[in-house]
């Protein structure tokens, strides 16, 4: 492997390192706070970092967006999918979750086609379905109660492919600052309206962690557009699939949780349907469009500036 691909391969494994120790301390907090609390305390920490990066455009920056209605969309598409993951994390095994988020590759292939105007063959169909059949073996229908965590991690891959998809779409004609703003004021502002209702005082040590969870976040999008800047997609992308090891860590180390047998087999299956996606998508034969399965745009030139590459479960 080149040595830039390298270099770019271990950073995207730091990076979903320290996004799977960000989720394990959601799942801590959520004993006691719901996502609603977690997901404000975790933006209000975080809104500083995130000016900061934005004022680094300098004369480049440009917040009003130039398309709003899409905008509005991904923002909506964040909540959904950041409030949606952190229920998960707190009401179901982390080996689990992760199995169902790695659906995301899957509908965003659905989405392309509509979203991007890209053709979709029967081949990249067939996988999806394969990898819808593997949701049907981490679920065990039939075997295990199916309940509104399992619901909210799947709507949780569905929200982040929107996300994904229109940031593909619309990263070249907005600025960083713009991309990066405006989903956090919307998570801001639906997980303020729902604060009221659910807020439970906040200990001061469990203040920290949720510093931890804003500062995780922070920095695991630093590495991660520091790794696309390095290495191809095709490289750097299949490196998210390591989280399942660090799930499988941190739920027997600190949650006391041991997969099912079903749970590994379903997430190989659900994994070889979006490694085959992704392999598929990068040929030029197949796809006129760069690869959507992780939807992260290559370095542009200094304007418009490049937003960072969106993850799965978090927002931007």
């Amino acid at each position: 492997m080149p040595a830039p691909n390298l270099k770019g391969a271990l950073l995207a494994l730091l990076s979903f390192g320290i996004y799977a120790s960000h989720d394990a301390v959601v799942k801590a907090l959520g004993g006691t706070y719901t996502a609603f609390q977690i997901v404000f305390f975790s933006v209000v920490l975080a809104f500083p970092l995130a000016v900061l990066l934005a004022l680094s455009e300098g004369r480049n920056i440009r917040l009003r967006p130039r398309n709003p209605g899409l905008m509005a969309i991904r923002c909506a598409a964040v909540v959904t999918s950041a409030l949606c993951a952190f229920y998960s994390f707190t009401v179901l095994p982390l080996a689990q979750t992760y199995a169902l988020l790695f659906t995301m590759p899957l509908f965003i292939t659905l989405l392309a086609m509509p979203v991007l105007g890209e053709r979709v063959g029967a081949r990249r169909l067939a996988a999806v379905a394969v990898g819808f059949c593997g949701v049907l073996v981490v679920l065990r229908p039939g075997q295990v109660d199916l309940g509104p965590g399992h619901l909210s991690a799947l709507a949780s891959a569905g929200a982040a492919a929107v996300n994904s998809v229109i940031t593909r779409r619309i990263s070249a004609q907005e600025s960083r600052a713009t991309m990066l703003i405006f989903p956090m004021l919307a998570q801001f502002g639906a997980t303020a309206v729902a604060l009221p209702f659910v807020y439970v005082p906040v200990a001061g040590a469990d203040l920290v962690l949720m510093g931890l969870v804003a500062a995780g976040a922070f920095l695991g999008m630093l590495a991660m557009i520091t790794a696309f800047r390095f290495a191809e997609a095709l490289v750097v992308a299949p490196m998210h699939y390591s989280q399942i090891l660090w799930a499988v860590f941190y739920g027997y180390v600190f949650f006391h949780e041991t997969p099912h047998t079903l749970t590994f087999l379903g997430a190989a299956i659900i994994i070889g349907s979006g490694l085959y996606i992704l392999l598929r998508e990068g040929r030029p034969s197949v796809s006129a469009t760069r690869p959507v399965s992780h939807a992260t745009p290559a370095p542009a030139p200094p304007a418009p500036p490049v937003a960072e590459p969106p993850r799965n479960d978090q927002a931007p």
